[in-house]
């Protein structure tokens, strides 16, 4: 077959044939989109009724709390008063007990975040002999329970006078959270381009500097993820806190279990503390939630 000279050299536009979907797949398409999107609601609507019913009781006088339930403001708004906050505030074991939870959480927090993050450093690019077994060590500390460690330690911080004390608290959620600190970060540290880090080295940084300027705001996301799992463990946490705290060194949770025990009918009290024990790791955890995203899903996809 022999081509024609206006033919040489011209290439026609290339079209692209889509399938043309039935009626049936486009409806089943949308619907079954709209009705994810409604699930969704409902879901999150759902785990959102017991923060507002807590919400609500604690704006609500203990008279039309034990005559009704939260569901009558619904009806009648002018329920809603803030005595109990005021109560709260004048009540001086919670107050006292909220403000122990911040000195414990904050600096738990801060040095898993910062000793983990130069563990994973070292972990994933410095050399130093038995790293792979050292690493083998602490990861294996992961399997060990929080319960195992309770005895052993309390007695050793009785001999060592932290025990019923803050520091003593904080060194028990600071050891037990770094194991997975280590692993998360080293994890992640080693996925930097090793051409980066050798390009911050002939430019005469140092280790250090190195992990100060560069791996640390690459390591953002993953960090951020760390440190809000470690602030929403310590802060809710009750079972360490009950074993190694006393009267003047209990945490919120403590606090709240003690005013139960106590005085069961002070609703007025409770419900208040309880929603403040439960809205602060809530708003902590909103505020950092693109970075959380971020950090979980950092290395799905390469």
């Amino acid at each position: 077959m022999t081509a024609t000279a206006g033919s040489i050299g011209k290439v026609g536009p290339v079209r692209t044939v889509k399938a043309r979907q039935s009626l049936g797949t486009r409806i089943t398409e949308k619907l079954g989109g709209g009705l994810v999107r409604v699930f969704l609601i409902v879901v999150g609507l759902f785990w959102l009724v017991p923060t507002i019913g807590l919400l609500i009781s604690s704006l609500r006088a203990p008279e039309d709390m034990s005559a009704s339930g939260w569901w009558k403001v619904l009806s009648q708004p002018s329920q809603l008063t803030f005595d109990s906050y005021r109560k709260l505030l004048e009540n001086g074991d919670i107050t006292h007990s909220l403000w122990n939870t911040v000195l414990i959480t904050v600096p738990a927090t801060v040095l898993v975040v910062v000793v983990g993050s130069l563990a994973g450093y070292a972990f994933a690019w410095m050399e130093f002999p038995g790293r792979d077994w050292w690493f083998l060590g602490v990861v294996s500390l992961l399997v060990v329970p929080v319960q195992v460690a309770l005895i052993p330690i309390a007695e050793l911080f009785g001999k060592v006078g932290l025990f019923g004390t803050i520091l003593g608290v904080i060194l028990f959620h600071t050891g037990f959270g770094l194991p997975f600190a280590v692993f998360l970060l080293r994890n992640f540290f080693a996925e930097i381009p090793r051409e980066l880090l050798e390009a911050a080295r002939l430019d005469g940084a140092g280790e250090l500097r190195l992990f100060a300027r560069v791996v640390m705001p690459l390591g953002g996301p993953a960090i951020a993820s760390l440190g809000i799992f470690q602030f929403l463990w310590v802060w809710n946490d009750m079972l360490v806190a009950l074993v190694f705290t006393k009267s003047g060194t209990q945490p919120i949770t403590v606090a709240l279990q003690t005013q139960v025990r106590q005085f069961g009918n002070n609703i007025d009290v409770l419900a208040p503390g309880a929603f403040i024990s439960m809205v602060i790791p809530l708003a902590v955890f909103f505020a950092f939630q693109r970075q959380f995203v971020s950090g979980v899903m950092a290395g799905a996809v390469k």
